[in-house]
Protein backbone atom coordinates (compact mmCIF):
# COMPACT_ATOMS: atom_id res chain seq x y z
CA UNK A 1 0.00 0.00 0.00
CA UNK A 2 1.85 3.10 -1.01
CA UNK A 3 1.67 6.39 0.95
CA UNK A 4 -0.95 8.11 -1.27
CA UNK A 5 -3.34 5.07 -0.50
CA UNK A 6 -2.74 5.69 3.74
CA UNK A 7 -3.38 8.71 4.30
CA UNK A 8 -5.55 10.42 1.12
CA UNK A 9 -5.58 13.99 3.04
CA UNK A 10 -2.43 14.57 3.05
CA UNK A 11 -0.21 16.31 0.48
CA UNK A 12 2.83 14.17 -1.10
CA UNK A 13 6.16 15.92 0.10
CA UNK A 14 4.39 16.82 3.76
CA UNK A 15 6.24 16.18 5.95
CA UNK A 16 4.72 14.68 9.20
CA UNK A 17 6.24 16.71 11.96
CA UNK A 18 9.09 18.87 12.30
CA UNK A 19 12.07 16.87 14.34
CA UNK A 20 13.31 18.30 17.63
CA UNK A 21 16.82 18.57 18.18
CA UNK A 22 18.18 17.75 21.43
CA UNK A 23 18.26 20.25 23.17
CA UNK A 24 15.05 21.31 22.19
CA UNK A 25 13.86 17.65 24.11
CA UNK A 26 16.48 18.62 26.69
CA UNK A 27 14.78 22.13 27.43
CA UNK A 28 10.88 20.23 27.53
CA UNK A 29 12.00 17.64 29.57
CA UNK A 30 13.58 20.08 32.22
CA UNK A 31 10.25 21.98 31.94
CA UNK A 32 8.27 19.11 32.66
CA UNK A 33 10.57 18.38 35.57
CA UNK A 34 10.12 22.16 37.15
CA UNK A 35 6.24 22.09 36.95
CA UNK A 36 6.21 18.37 38.49
CA UNK A 37 8.30 19.70 41.36
CA UNK A 38 5.91 23.02 41.85
CA UNK A 39 2.50 20.67 42.05
CA UNK A 40 4.79 18.54 44.77
CA UNK A 41 6.35 20.94 46.55
CA UNK A 42 2.94 23.13 46.73
CA UNK A 43 0.51 20.10 47.41
CA UNK A 44 3.14 19.16 50.37
CA UNK A 45 2.99 22.93 51.97
CA UNK A 46 -0.98 22.92 51.76
CA UNK A 47 -0.38 18.97 53.37
CA UNK A 48 1.37 20.69 56.13
CA UNK A 49 -0.71 24.03 56.47
CA UNK A 50 -3.98 21.42 56.86
CA UNK A 51 -2.39 19.92 58.93
CA UNK A 52 -1.72 22.41 61.83
CA UNK A 53 -4.89 24.63 61.36
CA UNK A 54 -6.41 21.49 61.99
CA UNK A 55 -8.45 20.51 59.29
CA UNK A 56 -9.78 17.26 60.34
CA UNK A 57 -13.20 18.35 61.68
CA UNK A 58 -13.75 20.58 58.21
CA UNK A 59 -12.12 18.93 55.43
CA UNK A 60 -14.07 21.14 53.56
CA UNK A 61 -11.27 24.17 54.04
CA UNK A 62 -9.10 21.46 53.55
CA UNK A 63 -10.07 21.09 49.66
CA UNK A 64 -10.78 24.81 49.48
CA UNK A 65 -6.90 25.25 49.78
CA UNK A 66 -6.09 22.37 47.56
CA UNK A 67 -8.09 24.49 44.77
CA UNK A 68 -6.12 27.58 46.06
CA UNK A 69 -2.77 25.43 45.47
CA UNK A 70 -3.85 24.43 42.25
CA UNK A 71 -4.44 28.19 41.18
CA UNK A 72 -1.88 29.34 43.06
CA UNK A 73 0.29 27.53 40.33
CA UNK A 74 -0.64 29.36 36.91
CA UNK A 75 0.70 32.67 38.58
CA UNK A 76 3.76 31.22 40.34
CA UNK A 77 4.42 29.78 36.12
CA UNK A 78 4.43 33.35 35.21
CA UNK A 79 7.36 34.30 36.61
CA UNK A 80 9.52 31.14 36.25
CA UNK A 81 8.62 31.80 32.26
CA UNK A 82 6.90 28.87 31.54
CA UNK A 83 5.06 28.71 28.18
CA UNK A 84 1.40 28.81 29.37
CA UNK A 85 0.38 28.68 26.02
CA UNK A 86 1.46 25.06 25.33
CA UNK A 87 -0.26 23.76 28.80
CA UNK A 88 -3.39 22.24 27.58
CA UNK A 89 -5.94 21.07 29.56
CA UNK A 90 -4.45 17.39 29.38
CA UNK A 91 -1.27 19.01 31.62
CA UNK A 92 -3.56 21.58 34.28
CA UNK A 93 -5.04 17.87 35.13
CA UNK A 94 -1.73 16.61 35.51
CA UNK A 95 -0.65 19.42 37.66
CA UNK A 96 -3.82 19.50 39.78
CA UNK A 97 -3.91 15.66 40.83
CA UNK A 98 0.14 16.06 41.40
CA UNK A 99 -0.75 19.14 43.99
CA UNK A 100 -4.09 16.48 45.67
CA UNK A 101 -1.98 13.51 45.49
CA UNK A 102 0.82 15.51 47.29
CA UNK A 103 -1.43 16.89 49.70
CA UNK A 104 -3.37 13.81 50.43
CA UNK A 105 -0.60 11.95 51.17
CA UNK A 106 1.05 15.21 53.76
CA UNK A 107 -1.72 15.13 55.13
CA UNK A 108 -1.91 11.64 55.97
CA UNK A 109 1.30 10.85 57.33
CA UNK A 110 0.74 14.24 59.55
CA UNK A 111 -2.48 12.83 60.92
CA UNK A 112 -1.38 9.27 61.45
CA UNK A 113 2.24 10.52 63.19
CA UNK A 114 0.05 12.58 65.51
CA UNK A 115 -2.46 9.51 66.15
CA UNK A 116 0.49 7.29 67.06
CA UNK A 117 2.26 10.14 69.33
CA UNK A 118 -1.09 10.95 71.26
CA UNK A 119 -1.86 7.03 71.95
Amino acid sequence: MSEETKNPRREPGESERKKKTREEKQIEHMDRIRRTLAASFLGIATGIISFYLQLQEDPLTGILLVLVAIIVQKYLFIPLRKNMEALGPKDWFYQGFMTVAFWFITWTILRTADILTVS
